[in-house]
């Protein structure tokens, strides 16, 4: 299917697979495009590459609407199951777009190439996640676009589109560490009502991510040595500027720690704090 595309470089490539609103396309696009930058196939730009769009090419469903919009259910009974992993879906979806929109848009950075082998290995590996869970989902009988979604994330993405300290802040280092919060509890909620397939995809993500929070705290703090930033310091300060809300525990410290985010980053911002 990426046959039918010239990637002109990884902007290129990563910009071509944002605006594809077939998600199928958008997948294998991105990971083509990564396949081809590991094997260093791909220029990192060209003057050919399309302009980067102010949203992702999304098909016409799910319907968006306001976070609290979104119905929260029962895991205990199908349809439970089946809202979760839709909202898991949209959420592996634009963890898709966010993975390839922070190389695009930062491709003029003075960074080294290795920082965009890291977003490209995540970008592969979110599009594994959003079509292993969407398969879940075909198997019990759903399919992504079936229920409403909510529009956070991309938000979250666009208040950072121009700066890439505050970007890292935001997506890796809060948004996907919230991830490493709630999905070992999910897994088991899983395991508990018999449905051990959901629970290993949920496993798969649970470690990948890990690998992806740990990319955003390397570079991260990469970029506040570079600017000799003292890192939790300037994360809570960028985190205060850019992020609606406070941070929300329980934490998982030891996952969070093991990624490179120690607690001396983000205590401080949660719900009971007066920060």
């Amino acid at each position: 299917m990426t046959d039918t595309f010239s990637i002109t470089s990884l902007r290129g490539g990563a910009t071509t697979a944002i605006l594809s609103a077939d998600l199928d396309i958008k997948t294998r696009l991105a990971q083509e495009t990564a396949t081809r930058w590991f094997e260093r196939r791909l220029s990192l730009r060209s003057p050919l590459d399309p302009p980067l769009p102010e949203r992702p090419g999304r098909p016409e469903k799910p319907e968006l609407v306001p976070p609290k919009a979104v119905e929260k259910r029962s895991l205990h009974t199908l349809n439970g199951r089946i809202a979760t992993l839709h909202a898991i879906a949209h959420i592996e979806l634009n963890a898709v777009d966010l993975a390839l929109d922070i190389v695009a848009r930062f491709a003029t950075e003075a960074v080294p190439n290795s920082f965009f082998d890291g977003w490209m290995q995540v970008a592969f590996e979110e599009a594994k996640h959003f079509r292993m869970v969407r398969a879940r989902l075909n198997d019990l009988g759903a399919d992504y676009g079936d229920m409403p979604a909510h529009d956070g994330l991309w938000q979250a993405a666009h208040s950072t589109r121009n700066d890439l300290t505050a970007r890292l802040a935001v997506v890796p280092l809060i948004l996907e560490a919230r991830g490493l919060d709630v999905t070992p509890s999910l897994q088991a909620k899983m395991r508990e009502t018999g449905d051990l397939e959901s629970a290993a995809i949920l496993d798969v993500i649970y470690n990948d991510e890990k690998g992806h929070v740990a990319i955003g705290a390397k570079w991260f703090r990469f970029l506040c040595a570079r600017e000799r930033k003292d890192p939790a310091a300037t994360f809570q300060q960028l985190v205060r500027a850019n992020f609606r809300g406070s941070l929300k525990a329980p934490f998982n410290d030891i996952a969070r720690a093991e990624a490179g985010l120690t607690p001396s980053f983000y205590r401080s911002l949660t719900s009971t704090s007066s920060a």
